[in-house]
């Protein structure tokens, strides 16, 4: 390996002198300057043969190259007021020469980085950091446009302010900084606008109902876009537009807003229009209070509300009726009507107009009282009332109070049915409306109703012994007159008192009656009470007949009377008395003692056992048959018939019954005797004398004798007699 690296140096040494044989012509630079910070151009002499040049900056640190055609060149990438070294070789197809003499040239100063903005519409800010090897700074403004004058300043500070310059308007601002040898290094250049001024000749117009404003105004130069602010205590609004005009909504009630419109554009925003205050209507009065008190007055109050310069009421009631008040207080009343319901609102006015619509209110005051209450039926535990229906009521409750007990119903028709009352007892009743909104009306008037009387007791119904019926009842009722009514098929009869009896007199007898008896006050009539059978006596009957059948016994008959069941027949003399009891028409009556006065009476008992005493003619029984009657002849064909006369004085007459005749005859007043002429002989003759009544009928039932009459001797044979009795 050490011999082969001997071998190839001679070769790269020849190659060597062979390349510097057709290296290009080294070129000479004329002058090096910058222009820009950045760079620093190179002018030199052209080279024959060359194509292009390689320039080169140093600075110790850093070595930059550029290739460039011809003369002049420049290389870039530089540092900003950095000293180089700058040299320049040329290139052709025969290579790269040596580099030429060095020459020094330095970047001028870098251009200031401006930052500039328009503080307000006049004016222009311009600012910029210290700029390396810089003393001292040339700022230059200008309207973008051309027009106008230039405006340059020089200064060594950093910032710098122009004035007095138009609002809204496009500016050019160039700037660039100077060394030490007054060299001017780079300069930047940029635009600026100036904020505009504020809006001038600001319109409002507020929408009261919709809580919104709207704002005008005229346009400001060089505005791009407009911003209305709307400041209160608590809230802040704003609008924007690029118009002259815009609207705020959603205002609040009751606020006092502060009012200000800022033009704008890409420097900035003006300064504020002069503030103005926009008052929006007031809130609608809160804590609404409605009261009926006394009634037919309402009284409506509410809070205070800010910005309220006054207050207007509205109400209405439900028959479409509207009135309202206007006040500065915080109180209206109005006059009220029973039944209604009232709508109320409450508003706020000041100059900006109506408050908003708050809650509506209703009220509904109390229904109204009945006032027409008629009782329909008062019975003694039972009132009926009705009344016309009244305004507001969704029903009714009524009470009817006794002072200690109460009663009560209620319903939704204007009727009502009290019941389970106190008879003959003062009740205080009153009609109460209830709504269920307001409930009861108490203030309604009681109306005083007394029951109808209490039923009396009948306690007893008794006949006197002249076939009055007296009727005894028991009652607790005051000043009541009671009627006693017999009620049967015969009839209807009554009787009345003020006290506890009365007496009926004529009821028909043989009758059943229903006795019931009603009280009666100025409240009405009583129920009838409990009804109590009355039976009058049987009557008594008719044709009562007294037929002597015997010396003692008689039969009496009669007709029947009305609902007798058995009939008790008596005769009744100084002597006795004789009676019999039967269910039959009549009745035979024995013991009778002949020839004396007897009383005949005769009671018709009913079913039940109530008894007529029935009184009737006095009856004389029949004379006594005569006792000792004989027979005596008188000559050869009379007969002289003779009897002892028995008790008493009456009159006789004598038959004599024979197979050729019968043969009467009868004696003169007072005598005992009597005398038959011219009667057959040789026949049996019955003889009987018999007591004849005052009314001329005869006796039949004495005993008869039997005579046989013969015909020889002179005197009269007396037969065999005997005794029969005719029923």
């Amino acid at each position: 390996m050490a011999g082969g690296r001997e071998t190839f140096l001679p070769l790269i040494g020849f190659i060597l002198i062979c390349l510097k044989m057709v290296t290009p012509e080294i070129p000479t630079i004329d002058q090096a300057y910058s222009k820009l910070s950045n760079s620093i151009t190179v002018e030199w002499a052209t080279v024959p043969g060359a194509t292009s040049y390689l320039l080169t900056a140093e600075d110790g640190d850093t070595v930059i190259e550029t290739m460039v055609a011809n003369s002049p060149g420049t290389v870039t990438g530089l540092k900003a007021a950095t000293l180089y070294e700058i040299t320049i070789r040329s290139i052709s197809a025969a290579g790269r020469s040596l580099a030429s003499p060095p020459k020094q040239a330095k970047t001028v100063l870098a251009a200031p980085i401006l930052e500039v903005s328009s503080p307000s519409s006049d004016s222009i800010l311009v600012q910029w950091e210290a700029v390396y090897m810089a003393i001292g700074f040339s700022v230059s403004i200008m309207r973008a446009n051309g027009l106008g004058s230039i405006w340059k300043e020089n200064t060594t500070n950093t910032s710098l302010t122009f004035t007095s310059l138009e609002a809204g308007t496009l500016y050019t601002i160039k700037a660039y900084a100077w060394n030490a040898n007054r060299i001017p290094g780079d300069d930047s250049t940029c635009n600026q606008r100036t904020s505009p001024r504020a809006p001038a000749n600001i319109q409002v117009s507020f929408d009261s109902g919709a809580l919104k404003a709207s704002f005008s105004w005229a346009l400001a130069e060089g505005a791009f876009n407009y911003t209305v602010m709307a400041l209160s205590d608590s809230s802040e609004l704003t609008c924007s537009t690029t118009f002259s005009s815009c609207t705020i909504s959603s205002l609040q009630c009751g606020t006092e807003y502060l009012i200000s419109v800022l033009a704008s554009n890409d420097a900035g925003s003006s300064k504020s229009s002069s503030a103005m205050t926009l008052k929006t209507v007031a809130c609608a009065p809160g804590r609404v209070t409605i009261q009926e008190d006394p009634p037919g007055h309402l009284s409506v109050a509410w809070s205070n509300v800010d910005l309220g310069d006054y207050y207007v009421v509205f109400v209405k009631s439900d028959d479409g009726l509207e009135v309202h008040c206007n006040t500065s207080l915080t109180q209206c009343n109005f006059l009220s009507e029973c039944g209604f319901t009232y709508f109320i609102s409450v508003f706020a006015y000041n100059k900006a107009g109506q408050s908003p619509l708050g809650d509506i209110f209703n009220y509904t005051t109390a229904p109204c009282c009945p006032s027409d209450i008629n009782p329909v039926l008062v019975s003694s535990d039972r009132v009926e009332i009705v009344w016309s229906p009244v305004r507001g009521a969704e029903l009714y409750e009524t009470k009817a109070v006794d002072g200690y007990n109460v009663v009560e119903c209620n319903d939704t028709t204007p009727a009502c049915t009290l019941s389970a009352l106190e008879c003959d007892t003062k009740y205080n009743i009153t009609v109460y409306s209830f709504s269920e909104v307001r409930g009861s009306n108490m203030s309604c008037t009681p109306q005083f109703i007394t029951t109808a009387p209490c039923s009396p007791e009948i306690k007893n119904v008794s006949r006197d012994a002249f076939s009055m019926i007296n009727v005894h009842w028991r009652s607790t009722n005051d000043d009541a007159t009671y009627t006693v009514t017999a009620q049967g098929e015969k009839g209807l009869y009554q009787c009345s008192s003020t006290g506890e009896s009365c007496t009926m007199r004529g009821l028909p007898c043989g009758s059943v009656f229903s006795v019931t008896a009603v009280a009666e006050t100025q409240a009405g009539r009583s129920l009838p009470s409990y009804s109590v059978p009355l039976e009058t006596v049987p009557c008594c009957p008719t044709g009562l007949t007294v037929t002597q059948i015997t010396q003692s016994v008689i039969n009496v008959s009669w007709t029947i009377g009305r609902v007798a069941q058995t009939h008790v027949a008596v005769l009744e003399s100084h002597t006795g008395q004789s009676k019999c009891h039967t269910h039959q028409n009549h009745c035979l009556l024995g013991c009778i003692t002949c020839g004396i006065n007897y009383t005949v009476t005769l009671k018709a008992i009913s079913a039940t056992g109530l008894a007529a005493d029935c009184s009737y003619q006095s009856y004389f029984s029949g004379a006594c048959c005569p006792l000792g009657v004989k027979l005596y002849r008188l000559g050869p064909n009379g007969i002289r018939i003779y009897w002892q006369a028995s008790r008493g004085s009456a009159n006789y007459s004598t038959d004599l019954y024979g197979s050729k005749g019968i043969f009467t005859c009868t004696p003169s007043a007072g005598l005992s005797f009597c005398d038959v002429t011219e009667i057959p002989c040789g026949d049996v003759y019955t003889v009987m004398v018999s007591p004849v009544a005052e009314t001329g009928l005869k006796l039949t039932f004495c005993p008869k004798k039997i005579y046989s009459v013969t015909c020889s001797g002179s005197t009269l044979g007396m037969g065999k007699s005997f005794f029969s009795w005719i029923k």
